[in-house]
């Protein structure tokens, strides 16, 4: 017989924990029922996260270095716009979407695009759970069941723009909502390779929002003269209800993709962020998040939070967008009849 030379000791508590976890495996396997998905690090997630939108990014700028994007269109938007699809959203979800359900396959994630076939998972990269400034900046980790995560994606914003070679519109973004509230927000622009973060609650900010916000602090304002940035294809009706609404004197700047404007309106560079009409939630979630990270708001256009609770047809915001950092309610009492 072969002496192993010690024996294992198992203090009073030890014992207790294994028994427990016996006990739990033991009913779980007599009542034939599933236990209930792990709590989720938002510190992992949120490190996940930007790794997701940093790898998209990446598949987003290698399609357009090339002749040809593979640009398909989806239909008519309800304002008559083509509403494109091209190889990099497509890429850029298979990173971003699975990506993140290799490492946390109990979370629930929306993204814009669908996958057409069957992804082969060993084609997908193992995003890095380890990032340095997060690790810097975020000092304290919160646990989240699991069911009540909802991650929002958003492959490719500003597709419209991605197809003429506006580059500087074009994002990749990724929200995580808890319980329907838009709690951790990150925008990544791959063709200039800067990423924004925000953690709403904590208020963890990426260092990017920190500089690019510092000026941008509250003030006695005139409404009148607001600016205002809007989607460039409805650009000429929010000129005029917003003029009728603010006056003649507003600046209003029309623009591609959310999540540049949501960056614009945290920067200081518009006052408000307006959209009049129906956008979808993988749009405005992110920049959402970011911004209650600095105190600021994103609502429709009466005021009202968004929900982003993760169910199946949940995926649409039919109140309109008003995005602040400053005044919300005064743009509100003004703005809120654009919501017609």
């Amino acid at each position: 017989m072969v002496n192993f030379g010690g024996a294992i000791r198992i203090n009073p508590m030890g014992l207790c924990v294994i028994c427990g976890i016996v006990v739990l495996i033991v009913f779980f396997g007599m009542s034939g029922t599933a236990p209930p998905p792990p709590s989720v690090s938002l510190k992992q997630l949120l490190t996940v996260a930007i790794a997701a939108a940093t790898e998209g990014g990446k598949e987003v700028v290698r399609i357009r270095e090339q002749a040809e994007i593979g640009e398909s269109s989806k239909g008519k938007t309800r304002e008559g716009a083509n509403d494109p699809k091209t190889d990099g959203d497509m890429l850029s979800h298979k990173a971003m979407y699975w990506g993140i359900k290799r490492l946390f396959p109990y979370v629930n994630v929306i993204s814009e695009e669908h996958d057409v076939k069957a992804v082969d998972m060993s084609t997908v990269k193992l995003l890095s759970l380890e990032n340095s400034e997060v690790n810097k900046i975020v000092t304290e980790d919160t646990l989240v069941p699991a069911e009540e995560i909802s991650v929002w994606i958003d492959p490719l914003d500003a597709t419209q723009e991605y197809t003429e070679n506006l580059r500087h519109f074009v994002t990749t973004m990724v929200c995580i909502a808890i319980n329907g509230a838009p709690v951790i927000g990150v925008i990544h622009k791959p063709f200039d390779k800067v990423t924004a973060w925000g953690w709403a609650g904590p208020d963890y900010k990426s260092r990017s929002v920190e500089e690019d916000s510092k000026g941008n602090i509250a003030a006695e304002v005139d409404l009148g003269k607001s600016r205002i940035i809007v989607s460039r294809s409805h650009a000429g009706k929010v000129n005029a209800t917003a003029q009728s609404a603010l006056g003649k004197d507003i600046k209003v700047t029309p623009a591609g993709g959310a999540g540049y404007k949501a960056w614009e309106v945290l920067k200081g560079t518009q006052d408000a962020y307006v959209h009049s009409t129906l956008i979808k939630k993988w749009d405005i979630c992110a920049g959402n998040a970011i911004l209650n990270s600095l105190g600021g708001d994103l609502t429709t256009l009466k005021g009202k939070s968004i929900d982003y609770s993760g169910v199946e047809g949940n995926e649409k915001n039919e109140g309109g967008v008003l995005a602040t950092m400053h005044h919300h309610k005064e743009y509100v009492d003004k703005l809120s009849s654009l919501d017609q």
